[in-house]
């Protein structure tokens, strides 16, 4: 609900097939991940929905500069290595920990509907990093917009987290067309990252589903620091593999 599904699904399809081609196998994780994240993304959205969290007056800014920006990002993701992006999002899931943990420790407590400062400035310098960083990286988008929502914004976490899954509804879905039709760049087939994303969508739609409900029921905190257990794995799953590709160890 708002964790990041790519951020464990990419570093799961390397730990269990590998990297062939290190230059490009990961593109084909990517193209996969961001068609199993619009998969993810509707049930999600319609959960959040359903709990009354989603702030449509946000939506109308977020979908279509988010939409953009990962785009924009997914053109720049086009001209790096596979190992390299790889390596990239370690480090970016390293940061993701270390702030999660910073907020923990300091027991930041949640933002009030009056601190809400959601002004469109703030909205679109948000929703411009959140969609380059994601298109680079191959995420939904949400597990960068939601932190940037809270610290730019000061939007309510659910509120944030409930908003964020229905932007992904578009912006996974634009991202994954145009990775899937610059695949071949990268001596991938799309037809293959469709196979593995039908492959992990039933099982990814499920701990979505679960994530959502968990969301607006179990303590902030405790969702934070099981994210973070996650990511930790994920992100040393990810450098191990990226370093065995490219013959450092």
């Amino acid at each position: 609900g708002g964790g990041g599904g790519s951020m464990l699904i990419l570093p799961a399809l390397g730990l269990i097939l590998g990297y062939a081609d290190p230059k490009g196998t990961h593109h084909l994780y990517m193209a996969a991940a961001m068609v199993t994240n619009f998969v993810v993304a509707v049930p999600a959205s319609i959960r959040h929905r359903r709990s009354g969290a989603v702030r449509g007056d946000l939506l109308r800014w977020l979908v279509p500069i988010t939409t953009a920006a990962l785009l924009t990002g997914v053109l720049i993701s086009n001209v790096l290595s596979g190992w390299v992006l790889v390596l990239a999002l370690a480090g970016f899931q390293l940061a993701y920990c270390g702030h999660s943990l910073w907020l923990v420790y300091h027991k930041i407590p949640d933002f009030a509907k009056d601190q809400e400062r959601a002004t469109p400035g703030r909205l679109a310098a948000g929703s411009t990093v959140a969609g380059v960083i994601a298109g680079i990286l191959g995420l939904g988008g949400g597990v960068i917009q939601v932190p940037l929502l809270q610290m730019l914004c000061k939007v309510p976490l659910r509120q944030a987290i409930a908003t964020s899954s229905v932007v992904m509804v578009v912006t996974a879905l634009c991202g994954a067309l145009l990775k899937l039709g610059t695949l071949g760049t990268h001596g991938q087939d799309w037809q293959d990252a469709i196979v593995l994303a039908a492959c992990m969508a039933p099982g990814a739609v499920m701990g979505a589903l679960w994530g959502a409900k968990a969301t607006h029921t179990l303590p902030l905190t405790a969702v934070r620091v099981m994210i973070v257990g996650l990511m930790l794995v994920a992100a040393g799953a990810l450098i191990v593999r990226a370093g065995r590709s490219v013959g450092w160890w």
